[in-house]
């Protein structure tokens, strides 16, 4: 009797269990949860991060040309167009009222008018002004670029957001994107720092391909054989160099830069100094251009994450020449405080 009221109640346990379990299971909030904190790991890892920032940035360009680009035209064109009328008129008046009898004093005129009208023109030309509407100037390849340059802390400063609502929200898209981009270059880089790792083993194993490496090398796996090797700075500073060779190459043959000119805007653009005095596309409106701009987009951020993974490496190189220094000084201080003693 007795064993029999333990099995029952161990079939009641059971299944109170299963269906307390099943009732979790069932349960939308449950779900809900799981499928948040699953959201939240994947958006953790290295390809939700790298997603994270790509998002950002097109969620941010959508915004921008929201707020800039379906606004009314800036003051500066309705001012310039004042000019050029008033500038139109006075000539008019100048010419009727002098005819062709005092043409000495008709020039003389002519000139302060127009002189007048220059003078106007670079101030409303410091002001912003640049002959676009909104509408061409805040297109998405350029609003992308600014989502980037803000979030990045580049700063061209070649399109700048003129109304309040998009001061407003620069503020706090930077304040918001600039936690995510630093986690997607502390991600990033030891994502390409594990690839390139992985590269230069291999290469080292195919050069080494006889003697006391490579026999070394076969007795242990990759992972293993791969904590031995470090990777030197030198080889870190030329992909670094091949990098900026390859973006110097293209913004020169596409926007008809000196290569000098080009290597200044990658060097600056990728250490994230932001001159402005260089950006592609920045005044010109054809399509082609346009997508030069996206492409500039992928090069600066791919570029960072180099930036990034050199640094992983010449970190982890640095730290195991520390440690081998050390090593060697408290063999060398060792040494010396035995022959003391003897």
């Amino acid at each position: 009797m007795a064993l029999d009221r333990k099995r029952s109640v161990r079939d009641r346990g059971s299944v109170r269990s299963r269906g307390s379990s099943s009732a979790s299971s069932s349960d939308p909030r449950e779900k809900l949860k799981d499928c948040c904190r699953q959201f939240v790991a994947f958006m953790f890892t290295q390809v939700g991060v790298g997603a994270l920032v790509v998002s950002y940035a097109i969620m941010g360009a959508f915004a921008f040309m929201a707020i800039e680009g379906e606004s009314e035209n800036s003051e500066n064109n309705d001012h310039v167009a004042h000019l050029r009328s008033s500038c139109l008129s006075r000539l008019w008046n100048v010419t009727d009222h002098l005819n062709v009898l005092e043409e000495r004093k008709w020039k003389l005129d002519v000139r302060q008018v127009l002189l007048d009208h220059q003078q106007a023109m670079a101030l409303a030309i410091k002001g912003g002004y640049d002959g676009r509407t909104n509408q061409e100037r805040w297109t998405f390849p350029s609003a992308l670029m600014f989502s980037l340059s803000v979030f990045t802390m580049i700063g061209f400063g070649h399109l700048v957001p003129r109304t309040q609502w998009g001061k407003i929200a620069t503020m706090l898209y930077a304040v918001f994107g600039i936690p995510v981009y630093v986690l997607y270059f502390m991600n990033m880089g030891q994502v390409l720092a594990s690839c390139f790792k992985w590269f230069y083993c291999k290469l080292v194993r195919c050069v080494n391909s006889a003697g006391a490496v490579d026999e070394l090398s076969d007795d242990m796996d990759e992972e293993s054989y791969s904590g031995l090797v470090i990777v030197p700075s030198t080889a870190c500073l030329w992909v670094w160099l091949t990098y900026l060779a390859v973006g110097t190459i293209m913004f020169a043959e596409w926007e008809n830069w000196e290569y000098l000119d080009a290597c200044y805007f990658c060097v600056t653009s990728l250490c994230k100094i932001g001159m402005g005095d260089f950006v592609p596309g920045a005044n010109l409106q054809a399509s082609s251009n346009q997508t030069k701009l996206i492409i500039n987009f992928v090069y600066l951020l791919v570029g960072m994450g180099i930036i990034a993974m050199c640094y992983n490496l010449m970190k982890e190189e640095i730290l195991v020449r520390l440690q081998e220094l050390k090593a060697d000084l408290i063999e060398r201080l060792q040494d010396v405080s035995g022959r003391m003693r003897r």
